[in-house]
């Protein structure tokens, strides 16, 4: 067992993210979206280029967690390849955001043509079933952007369950943008009948997405990712096992021509037959071993800006 100053650190390690950092306030979430709403989409690119190689360079501690986090996955790689990675890491992330913050005013048809292998038959077979879909994704790529596909080119219902920012700037912007695609958002703890109303959502045969990569507190179960013990989150195979709804892997990835690449692995199931604690091992590992395959194919993609293996240690504290 740690000490209780170990034990404290470990907790801080893992409520670290990267919205409590400078480049990601309320007034500078909000200057990047009035800038990019605004000036020319190669400008913006510019912009956010600089930007992120100044924070690669000036915000040691968030540079050192992305390049550690990388060590972890790809231990035979050099130093100086880990730290281009991450440095492509910033970028990346400032690009999606980009991308994501314009693509909110796209009008269906324009936001349709930079999209590639958005198979709306998968949801179509999947709701026909009449249980709902979870949509499972991680921190990894543009999750946002996917959302947003399925609200305005898809046409489906659709809710996010997810942690309140820690910057109320932050989370008025998000909050707003969600609400005017007609996103319905379940904010988690600020209700303990959270878990009902997405069982709920289910029943209606709606679509609720969920990020599984990051646990909070005790909702968590252990996986093998990345050749590392971590942990995911509970809930998501717990709802699939309960209401007997699809999990539903999905990925959105940038392309080197700007296009951007929808990824749907199979549907996972936890199946309500033999153990439920196994059966919730098993499908959380089916959906952990499909991140780790998407993360090793493009790794710049993984968004994680604090020390995420560190961080594993506090569940089991």
């Amino acid at each position: 067992m740690p000490t209780p100053q170990r034990a404290q650190e470990l907790e801080r390690i893992q409520q670290v993210r990267w919205a409590e950092h400078a480049l990601n306030n309320g007034p500078i979430f909000a200057a990047t979206y009035h800038g990019v709403s605004h000036i020319p989409v190669e400008l913006s690119y510019a912009i956010g280029k600089c930007g992120t190689w100044l924070a690669f360079k000036m915000m040691h501690r968030i540079t050192s967690a992305v390049v550690g986090n990388l060590r972890t996955v790809f231990r035979e790689l050099p130093e100086q390849r880990l730290r281009e990675m991450a440095l492509l890491t910033y970028r990346s992330y400032a690009f999606d955001t980009i991308d994501f913050i314009r693509s909110l005013s796209k009008p269906p048809d324009e936001l349709a043509r930079s999209v590639v292998d958005l198979d709306r038959s998968v949801f179509e077979r999947l709701l026909a079933k009449g249980r709902g879909i979870l949509l499972v994704a991680a921190h990894f790529g543009s999750w946002e952007l996917g959302a947003l596909l399925v609200r305005k080119l898809l046409g489906y219902p659709l809710t996010i369950v997810a942690m309140a920012e820690p910057s109320r700037g932050v989370n008025r912007f998000r909050s707003h943008m969600r609400t005017s695609l007609g996103i319905e958002l379940l904010e988690v703890r600020q209700s303990i009948n959270t878990p009902l109303q997405i069982r709920r959502r289910l029943a209606e045969n709606r679509i609720v997405a969920m990020l599984v990569d990051r646990f909070l507190g005790r909702d968590h179960i252990a996986v093998r990712f990345c050749g590392e013990r971590a942990h995911f989150l509970k809930t998501p195979a717990l709802l699939s096992y309960l209401c007997e709804a699809p999990m539903l892997p999905a990925w959105v990835v940038r392309d080197r021509e700007g296009r951007f690449r929808c990824f749907v692995d199979d549907p996972v199931y936890a199946l309500r037959s033999g153990d439920r604690d196994a059966a919730l091992n098993r499908a959380t590992q089916a959906i952990a071993n499909g991140l780790e395959a998407r993360i090793r194919e493009y790794p710049h993609l993984w968004y994680q800006f604090y020390p995420f293996w560190e961080s594993q240690k506090t569940a089991d504290s």
